[in-house]
């Protein structure tokens, strides 16, 4: 397979568009490509990335957390339609309808409905959060409250944007919820749940949350970090030509003894320095750096396997052995929302007929997932094609933002190359 065309579009986008990228290509379960360019510090281009390098994925992370939630629908420990106030007593009652504040443009608000109304909170189930139809808003700032606690209230309190099941409106504060459900449902961490149930089952080694541990806790025990403590992280870093890009203490289940290569995203001028190591997502540094909408580290390698899962059909009734049954993957890609907008399956993005969607090269039946930061993971079951991309675009800020367009001519060039070397020239 000739992937010269797509080696060139990533060459071409160092330095342009983002600073580092990995990409990693299976075709019918082999893997044929697997590449990574640019580098960890663009300045100074000491250090290149590597195949190794650790990207924070962002929302891309909301499929762990689907995965495992998944996994406790299949041993019936709850349903679909289990009202989310039935494993979180908290998120009930009569809230009104009203404009959220704009992420993306500080003291701005966007408003979904101009009805107003309320929504009964008690009514919305968990197939409303996983098809981003609950009628929550896109967003709260949740990173503005004094401690995790606070900010987990603040979503469990929050007013609702319109009617539940009237329009889609992707929402982190609904797989904010989602994640907080599967910690009250198993009684564990949710980065535990997830090692417990999907990473460490698939030997995912270099998929984790909170990649760095500070040294105290090493010292006090092998468990995870539980709190995002940026200080005790800073210690830990090693300095490169001003930036910090180089992790010596980190908590995956083998670690590279000497350091952790961890690709840099952006200056936060809330934290007043550019952020490595720790989650991107103000919300989710607020909530510990451990949510259900962010904080997934990863490399292009793990999460090409994790998404190879959701087209393999080994013997017998599951697919994706040993995590979900094909029927529950049938479930989740098929599409919940026409006629009330976007495409979305159960956690996952659907195929879009929009060229300028991420989805739009591949196979109709597509579904995957993209991420802030720069990352996105997508499935072609017609092409049995996985296609991993991650990046750090927004090391360069979120204004004038290139990842769109560099995702799809990617995807174009990945998909013309698969099909030439399946079915000859055109």
């Amino acid at each position: 397979m000739d992937l010269t065309n797509v080696n060139r579009i990533l060459q071409d986008a160092i330095g342009s568009t983002t600073p580092a990228a990995q990409l990693m290509v299976r075709s019918h379960g082999d893997v044929v490509c697997s590449e990574a360019f640019g580098w960890l510090d663009p300045e100074t281009r000491a250090h290149p990335t590597q195949r190794d390098t650790l990207f924070d994925m962002a929302s891309v992370s909301k499929l762990f957390t689907v995965t495992a939630f998944m996994t406790l629908v299949e041993e019936g420990r709850v349903a679909l339609d289990t009202p989310v106030g039935a494993v979180l007593p908290e998120f009930s009652g009569l809230r009104p309808i009203q404009p959220y504040e704009d992420p993306l443009n500080p003291g701005g608000m966007v408003a979904v409905s101009e009805n107003g109304g309320f929504v009964d909170a008690g009514r919305v189930t968990f197939h409303d959060l996983l098809t981003h139809a609950s009628g929550l808003p896109a967003w709260r700032p949740l990173y503005r409250e004094p401690s995790a606690d606070a900010a987990r209230q603040m979503a469990l309190d929050t007013f609702f944007s319109y009617p539940t099941g009237t329009q889609v409106v992707y929402s982190d504060i609904g797989l904010i919820l989602l994640g907080m459900a599967i910690e009250r449902l198993t009684g564990q961490s949710l980065d535990a749940v997830v090692r417990n149930r999907v990473t460490a089952p698939l030997e995912l080694q270099n998929t984790c949350y909170l990649p760095v541990k500070s040294n105290e806790k090493r010292e006090k025990s092998n468990e995870k970090r539980t709190i995002c403590d940026e200080s005790a992280i800073l210690d830990h870093i090693l300095p490169i030509a001003g930036n910090s890009l180089l992790i010596s203490d980190y908590s995956l289940p083998n670690p590279n003894p000497l350091s952790l290569s961890i690709a840099p995203t952006e200056f936060c001028t809330w934290r007043n320095r550019r952020v490595v190591g720790v989650v991107h997502d103000e919300n989710a540094y607020r909530l510990g750096g451990v949510a259900g909408h962010a904080g997934v580290f990863s490399t292009a390698e793990d999460i090409a396997a994790f998404g190879q899962i959701f087209l393999d059909r080994p013997t017998g009734q599951r697919r994706g052995f040993p995590l979900l049954l094909s029927s529950t993957v049938d479930t989740m890609t098929r599409c919940y929302t026409d006629g009330i907008g976007t495409r979305r399956g159960l956690g996952f993005a659907l195929w879009l007929d929009d060229p300028e969607a991420s989805s739009n090269p591949f196979s109709q039946s597509a579904f995957g997932h993209t991420g802030f930061t720069g990352t996105c993971l997508w499935m072609d079951p017609e092409r049995d094609l996985v296609v991993v991309l991650l990046t750090n675009e927004v090391y360069n800020g979120r204004q004038n933002r290139g990842i769109a367009g560099l995702r799809v001519a990617v995807h174009r060039a990945i998909v013309t190359a698969v099909d030439i070397a399946e079915n000859g020239e055109w």
